[in-house]
């Protein structure tokens, strides 16, 4: 993997993915290029929607990273610097590509309006998007295909990604997008358009605040799995540490469509530093 394409990707995730990248620090030296390129690599294709002007086009970018990485790409796949060092990590220590397909076909949902079915269905996309790239830098990390490091990272995944979910909801409302679970919705009296509507309600508070006790349910799964976890894993792991913190300053949110009170990149680093030593204290000893 070359410097050039490791420092791109690090650059990447610095900027744009804050708590993997101070996560990522916590690894051996060694094993940090691969990391990086596997949160740059998520990086790009969670911001696909954002630079395209129709899901068709969001697709067809998907559907080149698919092709990247079965060598079926057109052009130089190693031109671009974050398929070229995902590939190296890919091969230097035998990722699977099923899960990295999975991840892609998962990331489809984000092109288009369409709601989120089900609690289910979300927790599937969850695992298939935030719960693989844990389970992907476990093996990076430790090279761990055992059962209990895939359990703590399906619930870490889901725990993690529907707080984002939760943090991101008002950007996601102002252009229609809805991963608040239609039956969720449904079990409170609201349909799809009041989770877009920008109008706050009673009955919405409560929804989402069903999504947060999913998130806490399933960071608690994750605490009890780690004790059967390498800690060699912890920084796969360690952007847990912030959820408990991040879901009560969102349930302090009044309207939940006013964007979260932002934290400078410094006030996020010192909590994640804070919020590690509890979550290590989680694995096996």
């Amino acid at each position: 993997m070359s410097q050039t394409d490791t420092d791109h990707c690090a650059a990447l995730v610095r900027g744009l993915d804050r708590d993997r990248y101070v996560s990522d620090l916590y690894a051996p030296t060694d094993r940090r290029p691969a990391l990086f390129a596997l949160h740059a690599f998520n990086v790009e294709v969670s911001r696909v929607r954002e630079a395209i002007t129709n899901p068709l086009a969001g697709e067809v970018r998907l559907q080149w990273w698919s092709e990247a990485l079965i060598g079926g790409a057109r052009g130089d796949v190693r031109a671009n610097p974050v398929a070229a060092a995902l590939l190296d990590a890919v091969e230097t220590y035998s990722l699977p590509r099923d899960a990295f397909f999975a991840l892609l076909d998962a990331r489809v949902f984000d092109l288009y309006d369409d709601a989120m079915p089900s609690v289910n269905d979300l927790e599937g996309y969850a695992g298939e998007t935030s719960s693989a790239l844990i389970r992907l830098a476990t093996l990076v990390l430790s090279g761990s295909a055992d059962r209990a490091s895939a359990e703590a990272a399906g619930h870490a995944g889901v725990a993690y990604a529907v707080t984002g979910l939760l943090r991101a909801f008002p950007n996601h409302a102002r252009r229609g997008q809805c991963y608040l679970p239609l039956d969720i919705l449904k079990a409170h009296g609201l349909a799809r358009e009041d989770a877009v509507s920008g109008r706050a309600s009673p009955a919405l508070r409560a929804a989402l605040g069903d999504l947060g006790v999913l998130a806490r349910k399933h960071y608690e799964l994750a605490l009890a799995a780690l004790a059967e976890v390498d800690a060699a894993n912890l920084p796969a792991f360690l952007p847990l540490a912030l959820v408990p913190g991040d879901l009560d300053r969102l349930g302090r949110r009044a309207d939940p469509f006013a964007p979260a009170e932002p934290v400078s990149p410094l006030g996020r680093f010192w909590r994640l530093w804070r919020a590690s030593r509890k979550l290590r204290s989680a694995f096996r000893a």
